[in-house]
């Protein structure tokens, strides 16, 4: 069978026409080959048009808890809805024998310790609309994006129950040793401020500079104004330490945060996430 060998100009070389000097040998059904006007052009992608792009801006959305991306968030702000309507509508002898029970104050503290730590946290102080429920909202679910629902669980209790026992134990000793009167054993102190407050500090750490400073601030002027009133100093003195025991906890959110995002990209690993347009289609 008789094949053609081109030149890169196009003429055949095989019926006696000689290639033309310095011109390449194309070999005919061999793509790619280099040379001149006759070789393909190499394949590039065709970019996205402008309307199909994904729109990677603010999301106002994502502000708030949702059942499937902020799970915890979500039940735990259904939960509080639900004993705050009760705490309003229910009947009052009711409501205030429930809150009597969850009450962390020394007594309680020493009876039953883990059951009103927990039970503290089921109701908020103020209703629906004081700030702190207004702050658990958006605070919890800005750390729930970024170390998952578990683990701002931790953070969360773990603020609550280390902020009211370093309140309310040296009450007890207070009172032991004569300081104060007998009096400040019993206190109506429940709610879920201190937890909200650990988280506050918490999500700091996560945040860039130009949000985490002013976020800071914010929350620490929120605990010293109240020190300064001296209306509650004991809560006020709880609001100030969760906050910083949130800050302590910097260096470990960061790792927790890593954990989730997973390992950096290596150099040509195009078929990582992190290199993959949202949107498109994953292709082999």
């Amino acid at each position: 069978m008789a094949s053609a060998v081109e030149t890169a100009g196009g003429a055949p070389a095989g019926d006696g026409a000689a290639p033309d000097d310095g011109a390449p040998v194309l070999l005919a059904g061999l793509p790619r080959q280099r040379g001149g006007a006759g070789a393909p052009a190499a394949h590039t992608a065709a970019p996205v048009p402008a309307a199909r792009r994904p729109w990677t801006g603010l999301r106002p959305w994502r502000l708030l808890p949702t059942p499937t991306g902020t799970p915890f968030t979500f039940g735990y702000a259904l939960l509080l809805v639900a004993t705050s309507l009760f705490a309003e509508h229910g009947n009052p002898s009711v409501v205030s024998a429930l809150l009597q029970g969850s009450r962390t104050d020394v007594v309680h503290l020493a009876q039953a310790p883990l059951l009103v730590l927990v039970a503290s946290a089921l109701w908020i102080a103020g209703g629906l609309t004081s700030g702190y429920a207004i702050a658990f909202l958006f605070v919890l679910t800005a750390l729930e994006r970024r170390i998952g629902g578990v683990r701002s669980a931790v953070v969360f209790f773990g603020g609550h129950a280390l902020a009211t026992l370093a309140t309310e134990v040296p009450i007890g000793f207070s009172v032991a040793a004569g300081g104060l009167p007998d009096s400040s054993l019993h206190r109506l102190d429940y709610g879920i401020s201190f937890g909200v407050m650990a988280c506050l500090g918490a999500l700091t750490g996560l945040l860039p500079a130009w949000a985490r400073w002013p976020l800071l601030a914010a929350g620490g002027y929120q605990a010293v104004s109240g020190l300064l009133t001296y209306i509650d100093p004991m809560t006020d003195w709880g609001h100030l330490l969760s906050l910083a025991l949130g800050v302590a906890a910097w260096p470990l959110l960061r790792s927790w945060q890593a954990r989730r995002a997973g390992p950096a990209p290596l150099p040509g690993d195009l078929g990582h996430p992190a290199f993959r347009t949202p949107g498109l289609p994953r292709t082999s």
